[in-house]
């Protein structure tokens, strides 16, 4: 668009344009109202996430390997209330263990944040909330200083092993019937 002033006519056409889109469009119209009292328009709604479908095959997968290694979901079906703490203690060791190795062998699981926790640091702008999130009194904006819970997790590598076509991943583990 050029510089120079609009013509009568252009101006007209607008000024019908305008007219038209105030009548039909009320976010519009509340613009131009704000514009003209000197106030800035309301900021545009950020558009709401795109969600996303999660495959199960993977996770079912996963747990399936819990469950072999380390009888991960027996453990958690489990009624552990008639049990002494000793019994469950002894219980949740042999899980730990079976549950340890499927996440060495299958993942690489590293720290989300480096520094020890109970480390102080500052939060700069920008910084990712989904790999930090904030507690306490949070109030204004970035930069944040404060001192590290937990470092968080984050899986950097995924190695699940490849599954047959006819795999129903569903079955987290077989019926036994022994004959």
């Amino acid at each position: 668009m050029s510089d120079s002033p609009l013509s009568f006519l252009e101006r007209l056409s607008l000024a019908l344009r305008a007219v038209g889109r105030i009548l039909t469009d009320p976010g519009f119209a509340a613009d131009l109202l704000r514009i003209e009292q000197g106030t800035t328009p309301a900021a545009a709604e950020p558009a709401p996430p795109v969600l996303r479908e999660a495959a199960p095959d993977s996770a079912l997968q996963l747990l399936t390997l819990l469950q072999q290694e380390g009888r991960f979901v027996d453990f958690l079906q489990e009624n552990v209330t008639a049990y002494s703490d000793a019994e469950i203690g002894g219980a949740a060791r042999v899980v730990h263990e079976g549950c340890h190795k499927i996440l060495r062998d299958y993942l690489q699981i590293q720290p989300v944040r480096e520094e020890a926790e109970g480390a102080r640091l500052t939060l700069p702008t920008g910084f990712d909330p989904v790999a930090v999130r904030l507690s306490g009194n949070v109030v204004g904006q970035p930069p944040f200083t404060g001192t590290l819970v937990h470092r968080g997790w984050q899986v950097t590598e995924i190695r699940l092993p490849k599954l047959t076509e006819n795999r129903n991943v569903r079955i987290l583990a077989p019926a036994e019937v022994e004959l």
